[in-house]
């Protein structure tokens, strides 16, 4: 079925078909998607609908020698496939496998790495500054979706890259429209017409010509502007100083190879608008792009997941805690940084429209925008990713903590995350939050204590973060109420000797476990700040040993807030911190993950008896 493709080990193999089965090479390299995604679970959609835009830019371009920059990353799975990594996607996302996103040590053609939104402009100007300075005819492409261009990295990038006269292409890759009939043949002429040698000549000599005459050029750009402007939406693009050509049908193989080719060899900065579908050729991801977006194991028949539903995840627990929370109280309003489904919005969109509110790929303008609300009497929520957060730290210190302004922080995705890797683990929150003054810092050990938390930190005067894991908890029963918790409160959940463990969040059960062969204290730690020093106080006193384990880094984490609480009492006794390493963790299996960092009960009562031998 895919006889074509297996003869494609490297796009120089690509760039010696005929274009004419280039076509061909497209279908059996979407078949070829479907049939592995379904077995290895990972990115879909997306990657369906740029498979003739890849194999467009691999025909065209010299890569890697000319630089192909994939914003976020999660749509380069035919990237991968045409670069010589066909059978390693049997292993994508597994432990010791390929990963989901580009890699720069995993292939010369993986030119950045990405993982986060808006990055590639910024990455591929760069580039192309480097070429123009060390006297080189190398080409820099940035493709980025028209998600990732709402943010302002983004727009700060096309800024700079339209005042610079360097070799750089920006393909918007615009899927969040259908192709409809203005994207069609006159729309497709128009752009192989804009590319051409003889339109760019004209356009750059009218230019020279008319520098010398300002009322007349100040004309000519205004009319040139309207005429494109009706029919074409490149106005604001030209405005920035590009090269405006679309918008192409981004299924069209032959307009996608001529269209570029003549692209490669215009001077200066050039901007091609491409429209695709997200899921093209599987009807179950036309259909529903988002539910595609990222999947588990499915059927390629029927597009039906196999995986077996579980334990409530501790997104959901989230989401029907915001319904609730919202019903008893108008005030609350719900942010995102486009991550409704992600983050468990859903729910609380369909119930409460006017309240919720999806600012884009934006989390420095979610913060800001949180604050702006909290100054005028609204309860804000921003449902956020611990990796995302990283983005708007800045916001987060000067806008709303400096200002003790009352917004909680639902934080997902803290700690490892499995196949998503380094780029999207949750490691540093913990670290980074906690020394914010004005903040109340909370890791729930399970389900109901995740629903508590948040009550506490949205009733509580003040900005408050409740970080949680990915994934489902440990199958403790949820109430309904919305009661919070005495803010600063530990809980000791197993009395022993000599030895007392401090758990934060996730890490309550394995430390339970642990202590039961240790005959261990352990502590449910609950409050990372403010931190219950009344109670590491007493187990101090009251124990030879005193260990603290977290799904966080190790540095600036829990265990270092501990380490000071005991050098501010003059506290002098064996202590054992227990976190993870400073390093940046490969993707795999969580479970497999927490253990190689000897984070599971076995690492943790080893790290402890290997301390007390010693």
């Amino acid at each position: 079925m895919t006889s074509l493709l297996h003869q494609i080990d490297s796009p120089l193999d690509l760039r010696q078909l005929d274009k004419m089965q280039l076509k061909v090479l497209a279908a059996e390299l979407r078949e070829f998607l479907v049939q592995s995604v379904a077995q290895t679970g990972g990115h879909l959609a997306s990657n369906l609908g740029v498979v003739e835009l890849t194999i467009a830019l691999h025909y065209v371009y010299n890569t890697p020698d000319d630089r192909l920059v994939w914003d976020v990353g999660h749509q380069t799975y035919p990237h991968k496939i045409l670069t010589g990594r066909r059978a390693a996607m049997a292993s994508l996302r597994k432990p010791g496998g390929i990963a989901g996103f580009p890699k720069r040590d995993e292939s010369e053609y993986d030119t950045f790495g990405t993982g986060h939104s808006s990055t590639s402009i910024s990455a591929a100007l760069g580039m192309a500054v480097a070429a123009k300075a060390a006297g080189l005819h190398r080409r820099s492409v940035a493709i980025i979706g028209d998600g990732a261009m709402t943010a302002g990295m983004a727009f700060e990038a096309l800024n700079n890259a339209g005042d610079m006269d360097t070799n750089i292409l920006v393909i918007l890759n615009d899927n969040d429209m259908s192709i409809s009939n203005n994207v069609g043949a006159l729309n497709n002429y128009l752009a192989r017409l804009m590319s051409g040698k003889l339109y760019d000549s004209v356009r750059r000599s009218g230019k020279k010509v008319l520098d010398i005459m300002p009322p007349v050029k100040e004309f000519a750009r205004r009319a040139e502007e309207h005429a494109k402007g009706m029919v074409t939406p490149g106005t604001l693009f030209e405005e920035f100083g590009f090269n405006y050509i679309g918008p192409i049908d981004g299924h069209d193989i032959d307009t996608l190879v001529d269209t570029l080719g003549n692209i490669r060899q215009l001077q200066g900065p050039q901007f091609l608008h491409v429209v695709t579908q997200k899921g093209k050729g599987y009807s179950p991801a036309e259909d529903n792009p988002n539910k595609y977006h990222g999947v588990s194991k499915f059927d390629p028949q029927n597009g039906h997941s196999v995986s077996h539903a579980g334990k409530p995840s501790y997104t959901e627990i989230f989401g029907d805690w915001l319904v609730d929370m919202a019903t008893a109280d108008d005030k609350l309003v719900g942010i995102t940084p486009a991550m409704c489904d992600g983050s468990g919005l859903n729910r609380f969109a369909e119930a409460f429209p006017q309240r919720y509110f999806d600012v884009g790929i934006a989390e420095q303008h979610a913060l800001t925008f949180a604050a702006g609300m909290a100054c005028d009497g609204l309860k804000p929520v921003v449902a956020i990713y611990s990796t995302f957060l990283q983005r708007a730290y800045d916001q987060l210190i000067h806008d709303i903590a400096l200002q003790d302004l009352d917004v909680l922080l639902a934080i997902d995705r803290a700690g490892l995350v499995g196949a998503d890797g380094p780029t999207h683990a949750g490691s540093f929150d913990l670290s980074f939050l906690r020394c914010i003054p004005n903040i109340v810092l909370m890791a729930p050990s399970d389900e109901n204590e995740c629903r508590q938390m948040l009550s506490t930190g949205y009733l509580h005067r003040g900005t408050a973060a409740v970080r949680y894991p990915r994934g489902s908890g440990v199958g403790a029963p949820v109430q309904k109420s919305l009661a919070p918790l005495e803010i600063g409160k530990s809980e000791c959940r197993r009395q022993g000797k000599h030895i007392a463990i401090l758990a934060f969040g996730s890490m309550l059960l394995p430390a339970l476990q642990a202590a039961e062969t240790l005959n261990a204290s352990v502590v449910n730690m609950r409050f990372i700040k403010p931190l219950d020093e009344t109670m590491v106080l007493k187990m101090a006193e009251s124990h030879d040993y005193l260990i603290t384990v977290e799904e966080n880094a190790l540095m600036g984490g829990a265990g270092a807030a501990v380490l000071e609480c005991l050098q501010k009492n003059r506290v002098v006794m064996s202590t054992l911190c227990l976190g993870l390493p400073d390093q940046f963790i490969e993707h795999g299996n969580h479970e497999t993950m927490l253990a190689e960092c000897g984070l599971d009960a076995y690492g943790i009562r080893s790290a402890i008896e290997n301390l007390i031998s010693e």
